[in-house]
C-alpha cells in the first residue's frame, strides 16, 4: 500500500459507479484489475474478522455505536416489517433491528469469515430467533423482486465494486413503500476537522491495526477506501439513478459519516 504522508483527496465525482467496460477499478488509492477487487476485499475482511468489533471501537473512539443507534432508529423496526442487512458482517444492525422489535431479518455478507463471527455473536446474545444468515454478493442478491420492507447497508457499500448495481438490487427487492438506508463514512463538512481526521486516518489507524489486529495493510486500505467513496451529494444522485425516490441524507459528526435514505415508491 502507498505511504500516505500526503493524504489523497479525490474530486467530488470520485467513487462513481465503475464503468462496466473498464479494465480497472479502485482498491483504496490503487488501481487494480476489475475482476480482482472482490477477492482483495475478501482477503482484507478474512484478515480483520476476529478483531473487527474491537477495532471499530478503537477506530471511532466508540462513536460508531451512537451512529448505529441513530441508523437503526431510522430503519424504524416494526414486527410487521422485514429487513435485509447487506454487508451486515458481525451483526450490529441486525441485532439492533431485532432488539427494537423488528420482524424477520436476514444478516448477509459476501465474506463468510465475517458472517461466522456474526452468527457466533447472535448465538451468544440469544438473537437467533427471527434471524437468518446468507452469504451473498450485494451486486446479485438471490431474493425475489418486492420481497423485503427494508434494506440496510452499514459501512459496506464502499467496499463493493459496482456500487450502482448494489443500489439497483436494493431497489429491486424492496416492496413498494419499502425503504433503503445506507450508513457510511462520508466527506467531512467542517474544515477544522479535516487535518485531524487525516492524521487519525492515515497515521494512527494503520498503527492501531498493526498493534491490535496484526494487520497494518488492511487498515491502510480501509482508510483509503473512505476517501474514495462518493461524497454525500454524489451518493444521493447515484441512489436516484438506481430508481430510489425521496432521497435524502443526514450528516453525523460533521460529515465524518452520513445516513442516506431512499424509498421504493
Amino acid at each position: 500500500m502507498t505511504d500516505n504522508s500526503q493524504p489523497y483527496h479525490p474530486s467530488p465525482s470520485a467513487g462513481r459507479p465503475d464503468d462496466r467496460h473498464a479494465d480497472t477499478t479502485d482498491f483504496g488509492f490503487r488501481d487494480v484489475p476489475l475482476r480482482q477487487k472482490k477477492s482483495l476485499v475478501r482477503d482484507v475482511f478474512d484478515s480483520v474478522a476476529s478483531k473487527y468489533d474491537i477495532m471499530n471501537d478503537v477506530m471511532s473512539l466508540g462513536i460508531h455505536r451512537a451512529w448505529k443507534r441513530i441508523f437503526v432508529n431510522e430503519l424504524a423496526p416494526h414486527p410487521d416489517l422485514s429487513l435485509l442487512d447487506l454487508a451486515g458482517g458481525t451483526g450490529d444492525i441486525s441485532f439492533g433491528w431485532l432488539r427494537g422489535g423488528g420482524g424477520p431479518a436476514i444478516l448477509s455478507d459476501i465474506n463468510v469469515s465475517m458472517l461466522t463471527v456474526g452468527r457466533n455473536r447472535a448465538l451468544d446474545r440469544g438473537l437467533v430467533s427471527g434471524l437468518n444468515f446468507l452469504a451473498v454478493d450485494a451486486e446479485a442478491i438471490p431474493l425475489a423482486d418486492n420481497s423485503v420492507d427494508r434494506v440496510s447497508i452499514a459501512f459496506g457499500l464502499r467496499n463493493c465494486t459496482d456500487k450502482l448495481q448494489v443500489l439497483r438490487e436494493a431497489r429491486r427487492i424492496l416492496r413498494p413503500g419499502g425503504r433503503f438506508l445506507c450508513l457510511e463514512f462520508s466527506r467531512v463538512q467542517v474544515a477544522a476537522f479535516a487535518p485531524v481526521y487525516d492524521a487519525w486516518s492515515f497515521h494512527v489507524l494503520p498503527r492501531m491495526g498493526a498493534a491490535i489486529a496484526g494487520d497494518r495493510e488492511s487498515y491502510q486500505y480501509l482508510a483509503e477506501s473512505i476517501r474514495m467513496f462518493p461524497d454525500q451529494e454524489t451518493l444521493a444522485d447515484m441512489m436516484r439513478e438506481a430508481g430510489l425516490e425521496r432521497v435524502s441524507y443526514q450528516n453525523l459528526s460533521g460529515g465524518i459519516a452520513a445516513i442516506h435514505s431512499g424509498w421504493r415508491i
